[in-house]
């Protein structure tokens, strides 16, 4: 982001960390756009280098809230074309995603996620990013994120009426206002080769899968 052609960005995130200081050092961040909190960079914690904790001291230029204001979606919604970037462990053919939980094995907690997926989708001309890999190898064997249903005990973090943009190596798909079926022929275009055959046939047996030439031009491939 610091290298790229983008200008007069704002922040408003939960964690500010030494990516947003790089930014603002390239003359990317000035908050000149921003509805609410206009040239403040807004933030409830930071973690990063000792650079990041000095920048931080005392700067006008930044302004530390509580959760409860940062994590809110309706104050996010306030922001048009806001854009909000979280990573999952697994994602369904429904568009749910969980980010806590390998099945029951717990590995994260819920966090501002889904506040920012669900600000970011009612912003105007906002975005919602969801990125994952598309497989995973456990035990020596690979896997799809990308699944018919959650595994077992996974938790749902985001809704399918929440989830919007969805990123894998493969491609990104738009999820937003998509019928079940429309989601599941998104996913599997985005899924990894070895495994769109296995996911159209579950598909197929929960009665979601409908087979068009939509497959070819949902998929928006980098």
């Amino acid at each position: 982001m610091a290298a790229s052609d983008l200008k007069d960005l704002g922040v408003h995130t939960e964690m500010y960390v030494d990516a947003y200081l790089e930014m603002f050092k390239a003359g990317k961040i000035t908050g000149a756009r921003k509805n609410i909190d206009r040239y403040k960079q807004v933030y409830s914690f930071a973690m990063g280098s000792q650079e990041l904790y000095d920048f931080l001291d005392d700067n006008p230029g930044l302004a530390s809230y509580s959760v409860d204001y940062t994590n809110n979606p309706v104050v996010i919604a306030q922001i048009d074309n806001f854009v909000s970037i979280n990573a999952c462990i697994e994602i369904d053919l429904f568009g749910q995603v969980c980010a806590e939980t390998v099945g029951t094995r717990h590995i994260s907690g819920t966090g501002g996620q889904l506040d920012f997926v669900e600000g970011a989708y009612k912003s105007k001309g906002g975005q919602s990013f969801i990125c994952l890999p598309s497989t995973i190898e456990l035990k020596g064997q690979v896997t799809s994120r990308i699944k018919p249903i959650l595994s077992p005990g996974a938790i749902v973090t985001d809704p399918r009426t929440a989830t919007h943009m969805i990123v894998t190596e493969y491609g990104l798909v738009n999820l937003k206002g998509k019928s079940t079926w429309e989601r599941a022929e998104a996913l599997v275009s985005i899924a990894h080769p070895d495994f769109r055959d296995e996911l159209i046939a579950e598909a197929g047996k929960m009665n979601i899968w409908r087979r068009s030439n939509k497959i070819d031009s949902a998929i928006i491939n980098f």
